[in-house]
C-alpha cells in the first residue's frame, strides 16, 4: 500500500472532543496552510488535569479550553516547542488555573544564522515564552492519575518535545510527525538531521496511537513513520538528482519538484529544499563555492 497523508478530520471548535480515555481534544479556529483547520490541545486526566499545548493567543481558544476543565484543577501544562500556534496561551492559561508550565525551553535556533542571512521563520517564534522548568529527554511528570514522559524530538523546531502518557501506547507527537502533510524542517529554526534522528527515536518506540498538534490520529505509527521516512528520502533523491540536472539555486530546485504544491507553500517548501542541502552538505553528497544558506552554487560530490 503506498504512502498516503490523509486530510479528514473534524476540528468542532470550541467542543471538546474525547479521542481517548481521559483525553480531551480541542482545535484552535486558527487555521492556514501551515496549521492546516488549527492547533490540537489536549487535556489530560478525570480529577487534577495537564494542558498538552494551549495554543495561540486566542481569547476564545482559553474560554473553550476552561470551559473543558470545568473549574477541575489543572497541575501541569506542558508545551512542545515555542511556535506561536503551540505556546503564547501558556501565560493566560497558567494565570487563570496556577499551573506549572513545563518545556524544553525557551525558543532558540538550530544554529547560528550565517553572514548577511535573516530568519524568515522570527514572527513565528514566541521569543516571549519562559517555561517555569525545563525538561530533560526521558523525564517523567507525574499526576493525579496519570504519568507523562518526555520524549525529545529536536528537528521542526530545536525546543521540541513529544509527550508519551504512561502505561497507555499514547503519543503526542505535536509536529514531529501528522497526518495529514509533512512536517516542516526550516533553518534555522530546524534541522533535518536532527529531524531524521528523532524521527527513528519514535519508529523504535511502542506507541500504538498518535494524537499530533494538528489534524487527526494515526493509529498504525510505526508504519505510518516509515512510510514517513521514506517519503522524505524520497524527497533528497528528487533534490540529488535536480542537482545532478544542474540546478544550482534553491528556487529552481523548487520550481523543479513542487510544481503541484499550493505556491503559498512555497517559500516554505525553499527552506525544505535547504534543510536537505544542509543535511547532504553534512553528509558530503553535495557540496557548495558559497554558503547554502545564501548563495551557493550545488554541485554533487
Amino acid at each position: 500500500m503506498a504512502f498516503e497523508f490523509d486530510k479528514r478530520f473534524d476540528p468542532a471548535y470550541g467542543t471538546a472532543v474525547p479521542v481517548a480515555p481521559d483525553v480531551l481534544r480541542l482545535t484552535a479556529n486558527n487555521p492556514s496552510p501551515f496549521t492546516f483547520y488549527g492547533t490540537n490541545s489536549y487535556i489530560i486526566g478525570h480529577d487534577t488535569l495537564a494542558v498538552i499545548d494551549p495554543g495561540p493567543d486566542d481569547d476564545s481558544h482559553l474560554t473553550a479550553l476552561l470551559r473543558a476543565i470545568a473549574d477541575r484543577p489543572v497541575s501541569h501544562i506542558l508545551v512542545s516547542h515555542t511556535h506561536r500556534d503551540h505556546s503564547p496561551l501558556a501565560k493566560k492559561l497558567k494565570a487563570r488555573t496556577g499551573a506549572t508550565v513545563l518545556a524544553e525551553g525557551p525558543h532558540r535556533p538550530a544554529r547560528p544564522l550565517r553572514i548577511g542571512e535573516t530568519n524568515p521563520l522570527d514572527a513565528s517564534a514566541d521569543t516571549d515564552f519562559k517555561p517555569d522548568a525545563m525538561l530533560a529527554d526521558g523525564e517523567l511528570v507525574e499526576g493525579d492519575g496519570w504519568a507523562i514522559r518526555t520524549v525529545l524530538t529536536p528537528g521542526h523546531a530545536a525546543n521540541h518535545a513529544a509527550f508519551a502518557l504512561e502505561g497507555t501506547g499514547i503519543l503526542f507527537p505535536a509536529d514531529h510527525v501528522m497526518a495529514w502533510a509533512t512536517t516542516i524542517v526550516a533553518p534555522p529554526d530546524g534541522a533535518m538531521t536532527d529531524y531524521m534522528t528523532s524521527l527513528d527515536k519514535l519508529i523504535e518506540r511502542t506507541d500504538y496511537l498518535l494524537l499530533p498538534g494538528h489534524g487527526g490520529p494515526i493509529k498504525n505509527p510505526r508504519r505510518f513513520m516509515r512510510g514517513l521516512r521514506a517519503h522524505r528520502k524520497m524527497r533528497e533523491r528528487a533534490i540529488l538528482e535536480r542537482v545532478r540536472a544542474g540546478d544550482s539555486t534553491i528556487p529552481a530546485i523548487v520550481e523543479a519538484i513542487y510544481r503541484d504544491t499550493d505556491p503559498r507553500l512555497h517559500g516554505a517548501a525553499g527552506l525544505s529544499v535547504l534543510a536537505h542541502l544542509e543535511d547532504m552538505v553534512a553528509r558530503g553528497l553535495v557540496y557548495t563555492n558559497g554558503d547554502v544558506a545564501i548563495d551557493g552554487q550545488f554541485t554533487v560530490r
